[in-house]
């Protein structure tokens, strides 16, 4: 089972191409597992092991530094990247993610590899489930989203462990995977193995079931996709199927938005037309005008009276800032170069305002633009 997690390492490497590739590693049997695969299969000088330190827990520098000694022991790079964020597995992710995005910017990666597998795939299937989710949510973790890559995410467990014991490859053990305080623990402890005594296989099942959805969603987004920008054309949108209609809506919106936002969307787009008609959802106001649907725009200004949360910074944007917007699924771009695409005049630009994370500097939210992928910026009180 062992040669498994190698194999599917050097498929994806032979799907990318030749570059320089990046290993996101915690020290966890998956990621070390993925790194030492990766050396294996395109060579040390080719691959660098990026350790991000979310400092959430009592020693968690030292196996930062630990697990860049190992790859500089392997012979390939490392970076170690502190970040600062809150406890929850969202936040968490989120600063990872964003560290990660700017350090392949910075050594121009070709990918970075992310050590999720099929049991991680299978839990995340499950969490939506019971949280409450649609046909596109089933589809669960993408195996790649803009330039993150996840080879293993059809890898059972048993072959990480058996790849680790067979490489002799020394762990760390996350003491956040024993915090129960985490959806994700307590799925994985409690209702887990319950519904294994059930079924088996229910990893399998619910691997499948992910790539099922999957398949089906890829046929919708295919129909959505000519629909998904904005201004949208009521009449058009509300001509289609409503599953159509409301995967152009969350394509257009970010994928953040659950089914409630949606049906009171759709609800506006299927409506007759009467004027302007306004709707509050998380991060943003969308204002349909007659048959035009688009986010609520304010005029350009100098001054804000606008009341910002704690933890953010709002600013005219500068030379140089990036983004990843939700329409592009998580790839960064430049904002210069995504206010050319969104043909936002030359004038407005130099006075359109973006939301500052502190903690690690990501634009959360960019005027003309909207949020960011996989954000939700929180509402700011006042007018522009």
């Amino acid at each position: 089972m062992a040669s498994t997690v190698r194999a599917a390492v050097a498929g994806w490497l032979e799907r990318i191409g030749p570059g320089l590739y990046g290993v996101a590693c915690s020290g966890g049997p998956d990621s070390l597992a993925l790194a030492d695969a990766a050396i294996a299969a395109a060579g040390a000088s080719h691959v660098v092991i990026v350790s991000i330190d979310h400092g959430l827990h009592a020693g968690s520098a030292r196996v930062a530094a630990d697990v860049a000694a190992w790859a500089r022991g392997q012979g390939a790079a490392a970076v170690v990247r502190r970040v600062t964020c809150d406890r929850s597995e969202a936040g968490a992710r989120a600063a990872r993610l964003s560290a990660l995005d700017a350090i392949a910017d910075e050594l121009g990666l070709a990918c970075v590899m992310l050590g999720h597998t099929a049991r991680d795939q299978a839990e995340t299937v499950l969490m939506r489930v019971v949280r409450g989710t649609g046909p596109a949510g089933l589809a669960g973790i993408p195996a790649r989203r803009g330039r993150f890559v996840r080879p293993l995410l059809d890898v059972p467990r048993d072959a990480i462990e058996a790849y680790v014991r067979a490489h002799r490859l020394s762990v760390h053990a996350d003491p956040m995977n024993a915090d129960d305080r985490y959806f994700r623990v307590r799925i994985r402890g409690r209702y887990v193995p319950a519904l294994r005594s059930e079924n088996p296989a229910l990893d399998d099942a619910l691997v499948r079931l992910a790539a099922s959805a999957r398949e089906w969603t890829e046929v919708i987004d295919a129909l959505a996709t000519p629909f998904a920008h904005f201004p949208i054309d009521c009449r058009m949108l509300a001509a289609q199927p409503a599953a159509i209609r409301k995967r152009a809506l969350a394509l257009a919106l970010g994928l953040g938005y659950d089914a409630t936002h949606l049906d009171a969307l759709d609800a506006l787009v299927t409506a007759p037309a009467r004027g302007e008609v306004a709707l509050d959802l998380p991060g943003v106001t969308l204002v349909r005008s007659y048959d035009l649907l688009q986010p609520q725009r304010e005029p350009p200004s100098s001054k804000s009276d606008l009341l910002v949360p704690a933890g953010y910074e709002l600013r005219h944007h500068r030379p140089g800032d990036r983004m990843r917007p939700a329409r592009l699924k998580g790839r960064s771009r430049k904002l210069s170069d995504l206010y050319v695409d969104a043909k936002i005049p030359r004038d407005q630009r130099a006075a359109a305002r973006v939301l500052v994370r502190t903690r690690d500097r990501a634009i959360v939210w960019a005027e003309f633009i909207g949020d960011a992928y996989d954000e939700r910026p929180p509402r700011m009180a006042g007018r522009f």
